[in-house]
């Protein structure tokens, strides 16, 4: 059993290269789906051509905020090495041995989050099963 999440991964317990915490997670959760929702937006309105035709709460229209959230998340993790929300919380997604995350891992990172049952699944590091079967775990970039 370990004191405190990341130990058994050797990772430190506070501060950079640390796993990063939940209320980190859910910020940038909701930073990332604020992102998602204003492109669907932009792309409702560029497809509609008015204002008054996109309804937030249109079963379509969340189905494209939820796609793009899924896209973004396999898009931007192998550039920034975490999504905007990782980003702008003061983390990053990294394999466990280190290095950049390659191109499979943000994908079956963001298809299993997708899922979401996968997220809720925490280990004792803090890491969902989306990040075990990755082979990944978020943390920090900044104390």
């Amino acid at each position: 059993m370990s004191s405190f999440p990341g130990e058994r991964l050797g990772l430190p317990q506070e501060g950079t290269r640390s796993v990063a915490r939940f209320g980190r997670r859910f910020v940038a959760l909701i930073i990332d789906w604020l992102v998602a929702s204003a492109l669907a937006y932009g792309i409702a309105l560029a497809v509609t051509g008015s204002t008054e035709r996109i309804s937030p709460s249109h079963p379509a229209h969340q189905s494209l905020v939820y796609g793009l959230w899924v896209a973004l998340m396999i898009i931007e993790v192998p550039i920034l090495g975490g999504t905007l929300g990782h980003r702008l919380m003061g983390c990053a997604v990294t394999p466990l041995a280190g290095g950049w995350p390659g191109l499979w891992r943000p994908v079956v990172r963001a298809l299993l989050l997708a899922l979401v049952i996968p997220a809720l699944v925490w280990d004792s590091d803090s890491r969902g099963f989306h990040d075990k079967v990755a082979g990944t775990v978020l943390v920090r970039t900044s104390r």
